[in-house]
């Protein structure tokens, strides 16, 4: 290398470190920004420094700033994906609550998803009101148990909100009408939506009749799941909460408490992993007082959800890419979900396929389908959707042991025995992520980029849950759509070598 060479080389470098350090501080400052923004016009948002201490939002690499403005396009990407929540209701205006010292309440709406984040402060819950079981049990204490019973019914006033000011005296009326819930929390499709039922069920009272038990100073997201035990639905509610919680602005991760009566899974160890800590509502003994609530929608008004009925038509991007070229068509937002998953658990956020293969192994994961008890109402058995998995996995640790060109790894993702942790470390640590339709393959949100996904499609199970992920992550995906539910091992095979060739391998 001639000094002309070397000279321009140290210049591209130099170039390259300012702007991955302009980068960090933008993206650091863009979360400083709306903190300081939400604390400024809301009250009753503190940082608790008690025993129960807020975890701090990470820096993420796909971290876009969440606007707070009304410059969102309907149907554009980030109107889907991130704060198309723009058309903002008072009920009980935050000013008037600085003055009074009474309850706050706002629902922020989105056309395209019509379904709103809302949010309030000085709310009043009595467990007492709120009909379901106690949730949280171990499975084997519940079997049996009806999903009716775990669900909650609302009895009027299990939430209440303090209006009319210091001293006040106020007959007890119900907080919104049908009008106010129609608008902003539609039924939709959904049979029985819980925080619409939540909402209606908020009653106003003066100041003399809101007591409190018990005061929760933390930013606390309200969520109500309903197939809890399903990773894909579970990940819909996961994208829900943590949209909720950018969208209203929370200065660091949120406490959560479920207001339903489902008895504990796995699942529940992400939860803990991703938001600051978890209650379950009956695990109060009284009325409890939020100083600031948050009302998480159900995760069937997630774009991850209706992308399977409508069409929506957006391509993954990287975040520095729409920085520097905006685009309605792109978004960033679910690798910046995935991002915080994989943070949450304490992997990397910064690995790219490249290291991956850096000592020439490549790692090819096989999701695979076993028997196990999900809930209380399940009978441990689960449905075939390809019916010789075994197989086709015999035939792939043959095909791994036998190739010469590189060193290929076949892990055995048995997810159902292996914790969260350990599953999330096995998606991002896989250069190639095959598995029959199922519901282990949501992991695929928290796939680090290049990686690619092959999906073995019974011709029973055509749905287009990953190929949609996967398009929206901005991955590779492929398929071999089955006559029946049987998959030729060869064919597996012919396809894998060809992604391995293109993988450099």
């Amino acid at each position: 290398m001639n000094k002309k060479q070397w000279t321009l080389l140290k210049i591209l470098l130099a170039l390259f470190a300012l702007n991955s350090i302009s980068l960090y501080f933008y993206f650091a400052s863009s979360h400083r920004h709306l903190d300081d923004h939400r604390r400024h016009t809301l009250p009753g948002i503190t940082q608790h420094r008690g025993p129960h201490l807020s975890k701090p939002w990470p820096i993420i690499p796909s971290y876009l700033p969440w606007s707070l403005t009304s410059n969102v396009a309907p149907k554009s990407c980030e109107a889907y994906f991130g704060n198309g929540f723009t058309k903002v209701a008072d009920v009980l205006s935050p000013k008037a609550a600085v003055r009074s010292g009474s309850s706050w309440f706002r629902c922020h709406y989105s056309d395209t998803l019509r379904s709103s984040v809302c949010e309030g402060g000085k709310i009043r819950m009595d467990p007492e009101k709120i009909k379901m079981s106690t949730g949280g049990e171990k499975l084997e204490d519940v079997i049996g148990r009806t999903e009716e019973e775990e669900l909650p019914e609302f009895e009027d006033g299990a939430f209440q909100v303090e209006a009319g000011g210091k001293g006040s005296r106020l007959k007890r009326k119900n907080f919104v009408g049908d009008e106010f819930l129609d608008q902003f929390l539609p039924d939709g499709n959904v049979l029985k939506h819980t925080m619409r039922e939540l909402v209606k069920s908020i009653v106003a009272v003066g100041e003399t009749d809101f007591t409190c038990q018990e005061w929760v100073d933390e930013p606390t997201l309200l969520i109500t799941r309903f197939e809890y035990a399903n990773l894909f639905h579970t990940v819909t509610d996961w994208y829900s909460a943590y949209v909720s919680s950018r969208v209203t602005g929370l200065p660091n991760r949120p406490h959560l408490v479920f207001v339903d009566g489902h008895c504990e899974t796995q699942l529940e160890e992400t939860w803990r992993a991703l938001f600051s800590s978890l209650r379950y509502a009956k695990n109060f003994s009284g009325p409890v007082c939020f100083r600031h609530a948050i009302l998480s929608p159900l995760g069937y008004e997630t774009a991850l959800f209706k992308g399977l009925s409508e069409h929506i038509d957006c391509q993954g991007a990287s975040a520095l890419e729409l920085w520097q070229s905006p685009d309605d068509k792109k978004t960033a937002r679910l690798s910046e979900f995935g991002e915080m998953i994989r943070d949450a658990f304490g992997f990397p956020v910064n690995r790219h396929h490249s290291d991956k293969a850096v000592s020439g192994d490549y790692n090819v994961l096989f999701v695979r389908r076993e028997d196990y008890l999900a809930h209380p109402r399940h009978k441990g058995k689960v449905e075939s959707r390809l019916s010789n998995e075994q197989e086709v996995f015999d035939a792939l640790q043959r095909w791994a042991s036998n190739r010469q060109e590189c060193k290929v790894n076949l892990i055995n993702g048995l997810f159902a025995h292996m914790s969260m942790k350990e599953q999330v470390r096995a998606i991002q640590d896989a250069s190639v992520i095959i598995g029959a339709h199922g519901a282990g393959l949501t992991h695929i949100v928290s796939a680090t980029p290049n990686t690619v996904i092959l999906e073995i499609i019974s011709s029973f199970y055509r749905r287009p849950h990953f190929q949609l992920i996967a398009q929206w992550k901005g991955l590779e995906y492929e398929a071999i759509n089955l006559d029946g539910s049987y998959a030729n091992p060869g064919v597996v095979i012919d396809r894998l070598n060809k992604i391995m060739r293109n993988l450099g391998c």
